[in-house]
């Protein structure tokens, strides 16, 4: 694993960070299965290899991420190697009953599968702590197989799910880990 630094984020991070293309590859998806009778309702997701590996879109466009103020309206921990910034981790601002929320974590390329997402968490783990939160949430599509492993392998536990969540319609997925 590389040496990464794990930092808040400064606005000099910002044409580094608007640089990394958040799209991913996969090979897997988690394809939902709705059934039920009158009273009730029965959702399932299952695990579905592709034919081929494919390039998925990330949800959210980076103009979105880096908005005007961006450092404002959420708190940002960045990732470097070298001083370079390579990934971060948004992680909003909103409290909801002790939660908190991980709305995106992106790394480049060139560097997945190398360390840093795992680093980055541990980063929000230890964020979370100091902070008192009692757990953290993290979220992504369905079709982020790559993530969901991340959080099965960093102890995460499927929470739930909500659909036609991003503004692509994706169903999104929630992954929590208690802190105590």
């Amino acid at each position: 694993m590389p040496q990464v630094a794990i930092r808040p984020a400064v606005s000099s991070d910002l044409p580094a960070l608007s640089q990394i293309v958040p799209s991913y590859y996969t090979v897997k998806v988690w394809q939902m299965d709705r059934g039920g009778e009158e009273e009730q309702i029965q959702v399932r997701f299952r695990e579905v290899r592709l034919p081929r590996e494919v390039l998925v879109e990330y949800p959210r466009s980076l103009e979105d991420i880096f908005q005007e103020g961006w450092l404002d309206k959420d708190i940002f921990l960045t990732a470097s190697l070298s001083s370079i910034p390579v990934g971060f981790a948004r992680l909003a601002l909103e409290i909801t009953s002790g939660n908190l929320w991980v709305k995106d974590l992106i790394v480049r390329h060139d560097l997945r599968r190398e360390g840093i997402g795992t680093a980055l968490l541990i980063a929000v783990q230890d964020y979370a702590l100091e902070r008192r939160y009692r757990r953290i949430m993290l979220e992504m599509q369905s079709k982020n197989y790559p993530a969901i492993q991340l959080a099965k392998k960093l102890g995460y536990e499927f929470s739930g799910f909500s659909d036609a969540y991003f503004a692509n319609q994706d169903i999104a997925l929630f992954f929590a880990q208690s802190l105590r």
